[in-house]
């Protein structure tokens, strides 16, 4: 009976989340990305208008060109963030009503390489879409994600919560919690949940997630991509670096859920849920890399792994954990698969891509379909 009322409860979710999203008109920024693209599946099947405005994807393949969102989103803008007049043309044409706010500059290792460009695309993008949404006045709810490593991270057993101080190692970790600064500053001068309904009728709200895994990242120097791309493309053995790295891996669709409730919540006035939020995994999610690596190889049942021998590293943290009860308490949200889940639904995936890429369509949907109808 417990496990028939839990069914009914999750079932109720996702009927409600996919009964809100029908016919609303979304923007998304970061479309052609992994999260991007896999938000824009969810909400396509739900029967939502999506604008997308990104970069073109720029890894072959990529999930956004293998599930054909090029042609199944309702308008696709290609261009540079930084460029505020062609972004708020785009805002004044399309009048979304909710914007999930995805671009950016993701990888921590290019940040080295490149630290200009990283800032300017996370602070500037970050500043400009806000900026937007300030000007048109057609966005009633607006979702800026970020990520776990806004927070000034100690490397400690504590699991950070959303009041704790922000900070930044490398220049990606910096350029994000700056940003979340940025926003947290509109969030405060322009869209004041005190004044909404009066001043302004828009809610903003911060979103925080960690190591996301699921198929169709083909991201450079990430652990999964190299994993696929050294199995199934060169065949050779994986290499792996920072092997005793602890880091909170979690399926894809759990934070996009997160994201999809808050734009949810927020279109409908809950304005004491403007702020920042962490979307992260459970205890069994904190998995070493190396653990994660030999469970991956055992379900696609091909491939081996050594350590690189390389001991001159850029910078990553060891250790990073997300405090998410205030999701669980306010929001109602909780990670629903545990990280055999993920690991299996994320495998699986590519499994199917490198055997017929012409039906990762309807596998990708049955994914999202399960998930959102899994009774765990």
């Amino acid at each position: 009976m417990e496990r028939q009322a839990s069914k009914m409860e999750n079932m109720g979710i996702v009927n409600s989340l996919q009964t809100f999203y029908t016919g609303k008109r979304i923007l998304i920024t970061g479309h052609t990305g992994f999260k991007g693209s896999w938000l824009s599946k969810i909400l396509l099947n739900w029967g939502a208008e999506v604008i997308g405005v990104s970069l073109p994807p720029h890894t072959n393949p990529n999930l956004f060109e293998a599930l054909s969102l090029n042609k199944d989103i309702t308008k696709n803008y290609f261009f540079d963030l930084r460029h505020v007049d062609k972004l708020r043309e785009v805002m004044e044409i399309e009048k979304p009503e909710i914007v999930f706010h995805l671009a950016a500059q993701a990888i921590v290792r290019d940040s080295y390489d490149d630290p200009f460009n990283t800032h300017s695309t996370n602070i500037l993008g970050t500043l400009n879409v806000l900026q937007a949404i300030k000007e048109v006045g057609s966005v009633k709810s607006a979702v800026v994600i970020t990520t776990d490593k806004v927070y000034e991270n100690k490397e400690w057993l504590y699991p950070y919560r959303e009041v704790d101080a922000l900070g930044g190692y490398d220049p990606y970790s910096a350029s994000k919690a700056a940003a979340d600064i940025v926003t947290n500053s509109y969030l405060q001068s322009f869209f004041n949940p005190k004044n909404f309904g009066e001043t302004h009728h828009t809610l903003v709200a911060i979103a925080r997630a960690g190591n996301v895994i699921g198929g169709g990242d083909w991201g450079k120097d990430r652990l999964i991509p190299d994993m696929i791309k050294a199995v199934f493309e060169r065949q050779e053995t994986v290499v792996i670096r920072n092997p005793q790295a602890i880091r909170p891996w979690q399926h894809v669709l759990d934070p996009l859920r997160g994201y999809l409730m808050l734009g949810r919540e927020l279109y409908n006035g809950q304005k004491e849920l403007s702020g920042a939020w962490n979307f992260g995994p459970n205890e069994d999610s904190f998995v070493c890399v190396e653990a994660l690596v030999k469970s991956g190889l055992a379900v696609l049942k091909k491939g081996d792994y050594k350590i690189a021998e390389d001991i001159s590293l850029k910078h990553e943290a060891n250790l990073l954990k997300l405090d998410i009860n205030k999701a669980g308490n306010m929001l109602d949200w909780r990670p629903r698969w545990q990280f055999n889940d993920s690991l299996q639904a994320t495998f699986e995936w590519y499994g199917q891509f490198y055997a017929n890429d012409n039906l990762i369509n309807n596998f990708t949907n049955k994914q999202i379909k399960l998930y959102f109808s899994d009774e765990k």
